[in-house]
């Protein structure tokens, strides 16, 4: 059976639960839980407690073949479940603006939308706490959690600044609309980020590595930048353009 990506990034995060009880308890106890892999056609009364509790938490269900299991397993009896849980704890997007309101400074957050690769997503943490961002938005769908190979990427960064871990971004835009909060994504097509006033509240919406933001969010945001650019290839990495845009809003907020 092919190794996939999701098999990688699930190598990569030695924060795995296996078996029922070790699972169900961690939900139970309110701890983080990314994406729960359940074996498909497996009807037992305790995996479907599982699925209801990871339903009500918000998790991520995946429904992957006994063979599939089996190759993830390290312990050898998962039981028909491994769950994937966060390296470090999500915060709530209210405790940013409240760190933003403390320090009597212009709310500054990125929005990720989907994200998938952990390093890209460790890199934008570090951006963002460099460049006093009060905090990272990501979303559960088609994107990272906070595993250890996001954390190293962010350099320690992880330790200092708030992410928190959304279902509906455009939904969180909306709302973030009612604090006063401006959001600019960034997007090849745009307007130049030169002539684009950056200097209030403002929501930085970087999209993901592929097919970047996508339609709906885009619609949700009031600016559209683009870095200018002059070589020979269309496109920035995401973190390095999470990166350009971010100082150029630092640079316009001084």
């Amino acid at each position: 059976m092919p190794q996939t990506e999701t098999d990688r990034e699930f190598e990569e995060n030695p924060n795995r639960l296996e078996g029922k009880n070790a699972v169900l308890e961690a939900f139970r106890s309110g701890r983080s839980v990314d994406k729960v892999y359940l074996q498909e056609n497996l009807h037992d009364g305790m995996i479907m407690t599982i699925a209801r509790e990871a339903r009500k938490a918000g998790t991520i269900i995946s429904y992957v073949p006994k063979e599939r299991l089996n190759m993830m397993s390290e312990t050898g009896s998962h039981q028909g479940v491994i769950a994937i849980v966060a390296s470090y704890p999500y915060a709530e997007v209210s405790d940013m603006l409240k760190a933003a309101k403390e320090k009597g400074e212009k709310p500054f957050l990125f929005l990720l939308d989907g994200i998938e690769d952990p390093h890209n997503l460790g890199a934008i943490i570090r951006t963002a706490n460099l460049a006093g961002a009060h905090g990272v938005i990501i979303t559960k769908h088609r994107a990272v959690g906070l595993t250890a190979t996001v954390a190293k990427a962010s350099a320690g960064a992880i330790n200092y600044t708030p992410v928190a871990k959304v279902t509906n971004l455009a939904a969180v835009i909306d709302e973030l609309k009612k604090e006063g909060i401006w959001f600019v994504c960034a997007d090849m097509g745009g307007t130049p980020m030169y002539d684009l006033d950056l200097t209030g509240p403002i929501g930085l919406v970087i999209g993901n590595e592929g097919e970047g933001v996508s339609r709906l969010v885009r619609e949700k945001c009031d600016f559209v930048a683009s870095v200018p650019m002059k070589g020979d290839i269309d496109s920035l990495n995401a973190s390095v353009a999470a990166g350009v845009l971010a100082y150029e809003i630092v640079r316009q907020r001084r």
